[in-house]
């Protein structure tokens, strides 16, 4: 079969690689969409010594199983790996589980052809609803889960609060897009990329600005910063803009420096609450989102054909690629 293959930093290459075969429990899928998500620009970069090249990359899924108990059936694929047994899956938290794994990351993902993948976890999809926004489901399912795990936290309904996303890539702009679902009272979008901003305005999901810029929102002023890009600067960034009592959302993973303003935290009573990936239950919810349309037209996805992923990855790396999310797919 044909595959995108990252081979290292900076590289990823189209090979012929060996096609899996499904077996007892395991379903082989023939993948249709195949997005980019954050984690994957992350190995791409070098910055990943979980994903170790050469390494067939790819975890946001969708397709139709042609082998297994599902034949024939379109499928979105949750790509979380869990044992199923520790506490922490038996409790309804297999995202917690220790021995977790994904596709795509400890084992071969979906920038190919076919992926071979446990049964359990594919989702049926409506026949109304594209590949290419079913792909949607599980960066979709990491944004609901940081979003409806905050709202806990809240002092008051969300409906009554004022909620910043850092970071306008594909995981912020799906915050953004739930938040805006749940009514929120105000909504602010912080992303550096002038022609990401351009596509953020245009979708309409809050107001945008340049973190960098000196013209930006008050300190002290947001019940809710969601920040879904993960690094120093950013932790400093929402540890200014949120007001006493009020809630950080931490979904992102880009590095570990020092931001956080722990005094302030401690001080004023601010929740930081660290949020990874999603349940079952995200998964389904979001796919329910997706396909009720209640996200909006997701016109802003981007589609290319996987032997241009390569150029799709570089376009990303270069901040030429104005679109949050790009999707691959391969060519049947």
């Amino acid at each position: 079969m044909k595959a995108l293959v990252y081979t290292g930093k900076l590289s990823m290459e189209m090979r012929d690689e060996p096609a899996p075969v499904a077996a007892p429990g395991i379903s082989l899928v023939k993948i249709e969409a195949a997005g980019i998500c954050g984690s994957d620009m992350h190995a791409y970069h070098g910055h990943d010594a979980r994903r170790v090249p050469p390494m067939i990359l790819g975890h946001e899924l969708a397709g139709t199983v042609v082998d297994g108990d599902m034949s024939g059936t379109r499928v979105a694929v949750n790509p979380m790996l869990t044992c199923n047994q520790c506490r922490e899956c038996l409790q309804g938290n297999p995202n917690r589980c220790q021995s977790r794994d994904l596709v795509g990351l400890g084992r071969a993902g979906g920038y190919a052809d076919y992926i071979a993948i446990e049964t359990a976890n594919l989702f049926p999809i409506e026949d109304s609803l594209s590949a290419t926004f079913a792909s949607l489901m599980e960066p979709t399912a990491v944004s609901l889960h940081a979003v409806v795990m905050a709202e806990r936290v809240l002092t008051r309904p969300i409906s009554e609060s004022r909620a910043l996303v850092i970071g306008g890539g594909a995981i912020g702009l799906l915050a953004a897009l739930v938040l805006k679902q749940k009514g929120v009272r105000e909504l602010v979008v912080a992303e550096t990329n002038a022609p990401r901003r351009a596509t953020l305005d245009k979708i309409g999901c809050g107001t945008t600005y340049n973190p960098l810029d000196k013209n930006n929102p008050d300190d002290n002023h947001f019940d809710l910063v969601v920040d879904a890009v993960g690094s120093g600067a950013t932790r400093a960034h929402a540890s200014a803009k949120v007001r006493a009592g009020g809630v950080i959302s931490h979904i992102g993973l880009q590095d570990n420096e020092p931001g956080l303003d722990t005094r302030k935290l401690t001080l004023q009573e601010i929740s930081f609450i660290g949020h990874y990936t999603y349940s079952p239950t995200d998964l389904k919810a979001a796919l329910n989102l997706i396909g009720s349309g209640a996200l909006g037209s997701l016109d802003w996805v981007e589609s290319r054909p996987l032997s241009e992923g390569a150029d799709a990855f570089n376009a990303i790396h270069t901040g030429e690629a104005a679109s949050p999310k790009i999707v691959l797919h391969p060519e049947h």
